[in-house]
């Protein structure tokens, strides 16, 4: 990083006392539930105490401009104007805001804003946190009220339809929904969701993030390609039962009956029989995690997310020799209840519930035979410990200070 950026970077920050608003998106992790909500299944997550902030003030005119802390460059458009193409630049999640935005409502006010993350770190779904933020601030600075399953799917449909990411809507919902005091629940077929409070029984936790110190870009990585896969397979057992095809767009494994999938998986290729059987898997999984974390039961709720991780690796096929690296190392260490990959798990980063007093402990042995394996991230390998918190919000005034 240059002088001249750090020199710009404090002298925003000193005066982010001068704008109006501030909000507050966290990003998200998913101990259950991971690679279905994209065929309607059932998820399980947290937003967490790190995320994205935006700050802006609201203009008398339509047009946008937008400086970033964490890329550079900065971003202009005009709100009244059809939207742009996409650019493949950070401004793209703006744009995105805007498209999806536009469908619904006239935007006629535009904003000058700062943006920063807080973790450089992927599987975390920064991009949807990014997203949120500025689909609260644009329906703000243009009188909108949104409830906040609306901002759910307003965001989703950005990321899905101008990004161009296939995503179902666990990253946006654990990010707008999620409490800190529990575990998100929601059936991306119904869109029926419920915070589980925590049991007062269940023992103290944290939650490690382990960056493996790969990037990568989900729109050019297999994750759409594996979201077409799970769709085949539905094809397929629907075909093997002389049943109706749906248009692609409109076929998920979750309207197909798991006996459907018992009688046909022998039929299929096999790469489409291990996707269906991550997702029927997982489904029962997420149910087992919800009665375990009901009851209090975090070793059964870590353990059902290592089987989780397992799944992913040997059905879905995700996680780069990296990430199971991590993984491997992780699993057995004391004080580690249970864990996976974080987000689609293609690079990105490992996440594992933990017993606080064995952070240090964890920390120290994961690092040291990780960099021994991969010495070359010695650089960009990170460990980061972070809880649950509340979702996407306004941060008042005299919190700000």
């Amino acid at each position: 990083m240059t002088s001249e950026v750090l020199t710009l970077i404090r002298k925003l920050v000193r005066n982010m006392d001068n704008y109006q608003y501030h909000i507050y998106t966290p990003y998200r992790v998913c101990p259950l539930g991971a690679h279905v909500d994209h065929q309607h299944g059932l998820v399980t997550g947290f937003a967490i105490n790190k995320g994205v902030d935006l700050w802006f003030n609201v203009r008398d005119d339509s047009k946008v401009r937008l400086t970033s802390l964490s890329f550079e460059g900065d971003v202009e458009f005009d709100l009244a104007m059809r939207t742009e193409v996409r650019e493949k630049h950070w401004g793209d999640y703006a744009r995105g805001a805007k498209y999806a935005l536009k469908k619904r409502f006239e935007l006629s006010k535009g904003i000058d804003g700062v943006i920063k993350g807080s973790l450089p770190v992927g599987g975390l779904s920064s991009s949807a946190a990014v997203l949120i933020a500025y689909v609260m601030a644009f329906a703000k600075a243009n009188g909108i009220r949104l409830q906040p399953f609306e901002v759910v799917q307003i965001a989703s449909e950005a990321e899905r339809e101008y990004i161009g990411l296939n995503n179902g809507i666990l990253d946006q919902s654990c990010i707008a929904l999620g409490k800190k005091d529990g575990l998100l629940f929601l059936d991306c077929d119904t869109n029926d969701y419920r915070i589980i409070s925590r049991n007062p029984n269940m023992p103290d936790f944290e939650i490690g993030i382990f960056f493996s110190g790969l990037t990568r870009s989900l729109v050019n990585s297999d994750y759409n390609l594996r979201v077409y896969e799970c769709k085949t397979a539905a094809w397929n057992m629907l075909a093997y039962h002389n049943q109706p095809l749906k248009t692609f767009d409109k076929t998920f494994l979750r309207d197909i009956p798991k006996e459907t999938f018992d009688k046909t998986r022998d039929m299929m290729p096999l790469r489409f029989a291990r996707r269906a059987e991550h997702f029927y898997s997982e489904y029962r999984r997420v149910r087992q995690g919800v009665t375990a974390w009901e009851t209090g039961n975090l070793q059964r709720f870590g353990k059902l997310s290592f089987d989780s991780c397992e799944s992913s690796i040997h059905n879905y096929e995700c996680g780069s020799p990296e990430l199971i690296s991590i993984y491997n190392i992780m699993r057995p260490l004391q004080g580690v209840y249970g864990g996976r990959f974080s987000g689609a798990g293609f690079k990105g980063a490992v996440i594992a519930l933990v017993d606080p007093k064995y952070k240090e402990q964890i920390e120290k042995e994961l690092t040291e035979k990780y960099l021994n394996e991969y010495p070359e991230y010695a650089e960009t390998f990170k460990v980061y410990w972070v809880k649950p918190d509340d979702g996407a919000r306004f941060v008042a005034a005299e919190l700000r200070n």
